[in-house]
């Protein structure tokens, strides 16, 4: 386990989160698993500090939990009667706690399992990749609560599975398999139980390999294009398209591939026949 006194640039980790090192992967764990990982102010500002600046090692990382649930959501424990502007200041912390995993510099990977609801389910969808294991499910009680959303899910969650579903999840309850998870775009990923860790740790590992400029390409310029009108969006490919065909990475791997000893994509179904 590497502890946050020696890694210099890492500010101190709350109790409620550990950090491991696989190689140059960060695997940052949520640790209160007698609450389900519910997710308390020094929790999400934590979780903030550590993804605004990752270990310098870091190539990649990974969002993982203790215990059976990712996390209940909202710990009780902070639920206390707020005025608007507490209210709006409080949203706004989490939202720019969870905007620094988004903005990483490094990919985040999250392993999904048992409660992944309300602020968790936000808390995952700030994340790049998401691995579901079989027994986790979905949910957003807030409606039934008499609240609404408060750490970006109107923007994350209905951008990955669209406005009718996140209504019907706030209005009736409905609580998502990880099957469902998978077809609606909240996982890119489904494993069986205990194999999520693992997973996300060959996927990280791969992601590392990539050009670092590619990477910072497809996590904070894909996005954008997404959001922009074409043209636009078409400016932007292309700016980041030279930028990254410049790096000395892309170069030495242009080489490899025009002398035939770069490794050549496969089809994974052949393998197995």
């Amino acid at each position: 386990m590497i502890g946050p006194s020696l890694v210099p640039d890492l500010a101190a980790l709350p109790p409620s989160l550990r950090l491991d090192r696989t190689g140059d992967v960060a695997v940052l764990s949520l640790s209160r698993a007698k609450k389900r990982n519910a997710l308390d102010d020094a929790t999400v500002l934590g979780l903030g500090a550590f993804f605004a600046a990752p270990p310098g090692w870091a190539r990649a990382a990974v969002l993982a939990a203790d215990g059976s649930h990712f996390s209940a959501g909202l710990d009780l424990g902070e639920l206390r009667e707020r005025d608007t502007l507490d209210g709006l200041h409080h949203s706004r912390m989490w939202h720019h706690a969870f905007g620094q995993i988004e903005s990483c510099p490094v990919a985040v990977i999250c392993v999904l399992k048992g409660a992944v609801i309300g602020g968790g389910l936000e808390l995952a969808c700030a994340t790049h990749i998401r691995v579901a294991e079989r027994s986790a499910f979905f949910a957003l009680p807030e409606g039934e609560r008499g609240l609404f959303v408060g750490g970006g899910g109107s923007v994350r969650i209905q951008r990955l599975i669209g406005a009718a579903r996140m209504t019907d999840m706030m209005l009736t309850g409905r609580v998502l398999s990880a099957a469902d998870a998978e077809r609606y775009g909240l996982a890119q990923y489904v494993v069986d139980d205990g194999a999520g860790l693992d997973t996300a740790l060959g996927l990280a590992a791969r992601v590392a390999q990539n050009s670092p400029v590619t990477t910072y390409a497809v996590l904070h310029a894909l996005p954008r294009i997404a959001e922009a009108g074409p043209e636009a969006g078409l400016l932007l490919e292309s700016l980041m398209s030279a930028v990254a065909q410049d790096s000395v990475e892309a170069k030495d791997r242009m080489r490899a591939f025009l002398d035939g000893t770069a490794a050549k994509v496969t089809n994974p179904q052949e393998s197995n026949r």
